[in-house]
């Protein structure tokens, strides 16, 4: 008789999965803008992922025969300049897809590191409270006291350049709202009904903490992490345009704005126009899908879809 409420449960758990995923897509589709962000994310992730075999050329190869070269220009040997290349003869376009890596890679991985240790440190403080609490409260406020920049720009002073330094420091700056929020809900859930009932089964604090607890909050920590990636990735290019990210061998979108500063007034628009609008459209599209999540993970709002 279990085996056969077991069988039969099993695809009403498929059926509900793949009903969600229509509604997903019914209502993405309804909503226009988040397909877009969607389309241009994948064509960031591939450029991130395959940039070494698109790149037309080694992005850090220089030649001061080609330097400042136009749009469309072909070279001596034949080679297309897609979008133009620097004022050392580097090729704007591979440089763009190398730098879509360095973006995407210290974004996501920040907000893992940033995440995990908020999450962590959120549903320790919610399910234990007391002492435990107000220190890791009283940690976040502290945090939050100093501007972030300058925080990030001090830990870089000290630890150097390098793209897991960047990653480590930007993780360590996100993790007080994961926190928070985290916090929060554990304290609203450790007390209800499905929590008792674990303990009085004899669940481990450790798996009523992470087993129980967790999955019901992830929904809200989703569009937190969607947002966060852009902030993430808004942060690197603003270090990077300040020579604190990573090392001047590593293309990135910041540090070509910041090497496009002085040819500005030599009207090379090309130099700082395509890396601000792969910055650009890159925060708009994780914002937009963001809010997309945000009403799409909404119960209130799940009736009318």
């Amino acid at each position: 008789m279990t085996e056969v409420q077991i069988n039969a449960e099993a695809p009403q758990s498929g059926n509900g999965f793949r009903a969600e995923m229509r509604r997903a897509r019914r209502v993405m589709i309804a909503a226009r803008w988040p397909v877009f962000a969607v389309l241009f994310l994948l064509v960031a992730a591939i450029a991130a992922t395959l940039g070494g075999l698109l790149a037309p050329f080694d992005p850090n190869r220089q030649n001061l025969m080609l330097r400042l070269a136009d749009p469309m220009s072909v070279g001596p040997d034949g080679g297309l300049f897609l979008l133009g290349s620097d004022a050392l003869g580097r090729d704007v376009f591979s440089r763009l897809l190398y730098g879509a890596r360095v973006s995407l890679t210290v974004g996501f991985a920040a907000i893992a590191v940033g995440g995990s240790i908020g999450i962590t440190a959120g549903l320790l403080s919610g399910y234990f409270g007391g002492w435990l609490d107000d220190a890791i409260m009283r940690l976040g406020d502290i945090q939050l006291a100093f501007p972030f920049i300058l925080l990030a720009i001090m830990f870089l002073v000290v630890l150097g350049s390098g793209v897991w330094n960047l990653i480590l420091v930007l993780g360590i700056g996100q993790w007080v709202t994961y926190a928070r929020i985290v916090r929060a809900d554990t304290l609203s859930l450790r007390e209800k009904e499905f929590v008792e009932a674990a303990r009085a089964m004899g669940d481990s604090t450790l798996s009523i903490i992470f087993r129980t607890i967790l999955p019901n909050i992830l929904a809200p920590l989703t569009v937190i992490a969607s947002f966060n990636v852009a902030s993430v990735i808004l942060s690197e290019a603003a270090l990077s345009f300040l020579g604190l990210g990573v090392p001047p061998d590593v293309p990135t979108w910041g540090s070509m704005l910041a090497e496009s500063r002085d040819t500005l007034v030599a009207n090379k628009w090309w130099l700082a126009i395509f890396p601000g609008l792969a910055i650009m459209l890159t925060v708009l599209s994780f914002n937009i899908l963001g809010d997309w999540l945000r009403d799409f993970l909404d119960p209130r709002l799940r009736e009318r879809t």
